[in-house]
């Protein structure tokens, strides 16, 4: 028989970290403003969130990791926009990022969500912001929101299996 895990999207009581670039602060606003909203409803109250502005999305990772390492979070927000330009810089830049955040999530064990819109004009970002409701700040919160329960139902399982305990 399978057994399934269907996590609640349920943030009462979490402690919620938010770093977010202010570089296309046009974005970066409304993917927060999503998140605050979605946690929100499920939930979490204001003072159950810290946000930290940090100049650009590659200033994510060193801010999160710092973040993370306190103990302090159950669940990381990694909140930035990266517009291609005419150069490579937006390739190396969204690589880094990307693989920074991962990183955080690998070394904390806190659930870390990587919620930083890449796109190719910033149109299309303002798009993905969710300037018509949601969009991607509320996605990152409600995958967030699970992957807290997820990991706690994992980390259980794993201490369950260490003494003995049969599911």
């Amino acid at each position: 028989m399978v057994r399934e895990y269907l996590p609640p999207i349920d943030a009462r009581g979490l402690k919620v970290c938010i770093v977010a670039s202010r570089y296309g602060r046009v974005v970066t606003e409304r993917l927060v403003h999503g998140a605050l909203e979605c946690l929100a409803q499920h939930g979490c109250p204001e003072d159950g969130v810290d946000l930290y502005w940090v100049p650009g999305s590659f200033e994510i990772p060193p801010v999160a990791r710092h973040r993370a390492a306190t103990g302090n979070y159950d669940l990381l927000l990694a909140l930035g926009c990266i517009v291609r330009g005419d150069t490579t810089h937006f390739d190396y830049i969204a690589k880094e990022v990307s693989r920074g955040v991962a990183q955080v999530g690998w070394e904390t064990g806190v659930a870390t969500i990587f919620g930083v819109v890449t796109a190719e004009t910033m149109e299309q970002a303002i798009e993905r912001s969710g300037i018509k409701g949601g969009g991607r700040g509320w996605d990152a919160a409600q995958a967030g929101i699970e992957m807290v329960h997820l990991l706690r139902t994992t980390k259980q399982s794993a201490s369950s299996r260490k003494r003995g305990v049969k599911h």
